[in-house]
């Protein structure tokens, strides 16, 4: 193999569908400037003040609620008399507020937290508190879907009245918040000291568009990210690293993990005791792990097969010249789990039967249930996005960090304000808190086929996804799949993930293990309170749904982690091998650093 940096096939337009490039201005063959492109800065400029979020796609939205509302005699009837009901309720429990046996009238949500502080059920906070649940309540019915009214319009307006409803939620005022009351009278005012300092930090940072320093003692490949390995490979778009065994046998085929290019790699390497792949070493596995290059605007125009070719093959292709001979245990997550199952797909149309098995962590394949980040995705969002990143040449981390924290306002908007700003609390730096700061940018080109060719369109699953101009099918999947959903996911919902059983023939061993996206994943033996659900459905068994898997399948206390490399030994030659050496010399594959590498350090 030539170990010489290859040039990204995502430079040119090969191997990619055509209906999945990013949209041109319109050309009437003379040499005039398109207007187009004025428009297209126009909105650019727009995109940046928003954050990429369209306020046609959101007028629109509201249009379709209130005029099928307006027309809907026997609705507005019903939210009247709902409205009298939920009042009656509020005044009933009111009156009997002053005893304590007095039962709210209404509940938080099981995921919402900002009202567990017990001084939110004593007089007047319980007030308070009740009537913004009230007034809750009656919005959800609201904002339900009126009959004639576009589906995605109706769950958007009633995502958009929670977040509106949730600015002025008595948590986040300072004066009807008890914690925060009971905090400024006990430190006679030092918290919101603090808090204006930690305020004024922020602004500053925010301001002079910087991000913060990193926190003290978690550095990468000192702190996090250390387990020992070396670099054997790289080109202009990634960096290959190759973990050093530490068993005196190992399993005969290598796991190769494709993480996602969203974030930094090293979420699966974090501290050691709660390492993915240190922990695969320590059962005897040789462990390969793609690290992503972080793309500036100079790489605007990467496609997203780029990272298939330059990104999953070239990295299979490393991994087989040094474990030659063995097929691969290939893990993706994420979008590296569903770039890894394009490859899969492409690899089993073109009878390249290297992958031994195929492990997606909290990946999806199919986009129709995509939950909430669907809100963020239609033709008007799209095109506002494009532009944005047109004009940029990426999408930056702050507005990809902007969208996921507003999925889940509550805990990473208004409740890390009134902690920073008004308690004057910094939050703990955690491992992964200090992974999830270290963003990476995402090229406008890629980024624009991910979302219209996935995300938009659903072609994997539709039967439209060319890969080099020939469609691929998820069916021609031959290598048994292990695959990952996590209960509280709100990027890759389990129920869209468990959907891949429905578009392939092969075995597939499907676990749904509590957490989100990053801590379900990183979900180590003796972490505390873990618990999954798994089964396995056979070649040739029939579909069945996510509601009755969920109760056919197996619950197990503890940690997946186990299960999975159970899984992997049962799907190895029995026999142990010596470890294989580091990099491949006689391939041109030699140790180029140490792990991490150096891509993982780019800002």
């Amino acid at each position: 193999m030539d170990q010489a940096p290859s040039q990204p096939a995502a430079a040119s337009d090969a191997g990619k569908s055509p209906a999945a490039a990013a949209p041109s201005p319109p050309s009437d063959g003379t040499n005039v400037p398109s207007f187009e492109t004025m428009d297209r800065l126009g909105r650019a400029v727009t995109a940046r003040l928003t954050q990429g979020v369209s306020p046609h796609a959101l007028y629109a939205a509201w249009f379709d609620w209130a005029s099928h509302l307006a027309h809907a005699p026997g609705r507005l009837v019903e939210l009247g008399i709902e409205a009298v009901n939920i009042g009656a309720r509020l005044a009933r429990f009111a009156t009997h507020s002053l005893s304590e046996d007095a039962k709210p009238a209404f509940e938080p949500q099981p995921d919402d937290r900002r009202f567990n502080d017990p001084a939110w059920k004593h007089l007047p906070y319980v007030l308070w508190q009740q009537a913004f649940l009230a007034q809750e309540a009656w919005w959800a019915s609201a904002t339900r879907e009126v009959r004639g009214m576009t589906p995605k319009n109706a769950a958007r307006v009633a995502f958009l009245t929670r977040q509106l409803l949730d600015v002025w939620s008595p948590s986040n005022v300072p004066w009807l918040n008890p914690v925060i009351i009971e905090r400024t009278l006990k430190e006679s005012g030092a918290n919101l000291v603090r808090g204006a300092t930690n305020f004024q930090d922020d602004a500053w940072s925010a301001l002079a568009m910087q991000p913060k320093p990193p926190a003290d003692g978690l550095r990468v490949g000192e702190d996090i990210a250390v387990t020992p390995g070396v670099v054997v490979y790289r080109n202009e778009l990634m960096e290959l690293i190759q973990y050093k065994p530490t068993t005196e046998s190992v399993i005969a085929e290598p796991v190769l993990i494709v993480p996602a290019w969203i974030m930094k790699y090293y979420v699966l390497d974090l501290r050691p005791q709660n390492s993915l792949v240190r922990y695969l070493i320590e059962r005897g596995f040789t462990v390969f792990m793609v690290s992503w290059r972080n793309p500036t605007a100079a790489d605007r125009d990467l496609t997203f097969d780029a990272y298939r070719t330059s990104g999953v093959m070239a990295a299979l292709d490393a991994v087989t010249a040094i474990v030659p001979g063995c097929k691969v245990h290939a893990c993706g997550y994420c979008i590296g789990g569903t770039l890894l199952a394009i490859a899969a797909a492409t690899m089993a149309r073109d009878e390249d039967h290297r992958l031994a098995t195929i492990t997606l962590l909290a990946a999806q394949t199919d986009f129709s249930e995509a939950g909430e980040l669907m809100l963020f995705v239609d033709e008007s969002q799209v095109a506002f996005l494009e532009d944005m990143m047109w004009d940029q040449g990426v999408l930056d981390t702050k507005q990809m960090a902007g969208a996921f924290k507003i999925l889940r306002s509550n805990d990473l908007v208004w409740s890390k304000m009134m902690r920073e700003y008004l308690l004057g609390e910094r939050d703990a730096v955690t491992d992964l808190t200090s992974w999830n700061a270290d963003q990476t940018r995402l090229p406008y080109r890629m980024h624009s086929q991910y979302l219209r060719g996935l995300f938009l369109e659903n072609r994997l699953t539709a039967g439209r996804y060319a890969v080099e101009g020939k469609v691929i099918a998820l069916k021609d999947i031959d290598a048994p799949m292990f695959v990952i959903g996590t209960e509280t996911d709100h990027i890759a919902p389990w129920r869209s993930v468990y959907k891949v059983q429905l578009f392939t023939d092969t075995e597939v061993t499907f676990v749904l293990t509590n957490g989100g996206h990053n801590v379900g994943i990183v979900s180590e033996p003796g972490h505390p309170g873990r618990h999954y659900f798994v089964a396995t459905r056979k070649r040739g068994d029939r579909y069945i749904d996510s509601d009755t898997w969920l109760t056919l399948a197996t619950t197990a206390e503890g940690s997946w982690w186990p299960a999975w490399a159970s899984w992997l030994e049962a799907k190895s030659a029995p026999e142990h091998v010596a470890p294989p050496e580091l990099g491949a010399p006689a391939r041109g594959l030699v140790p180029l650093w140490p792990a991490p590498g150096l891509y993982v350090h780019q800002r």
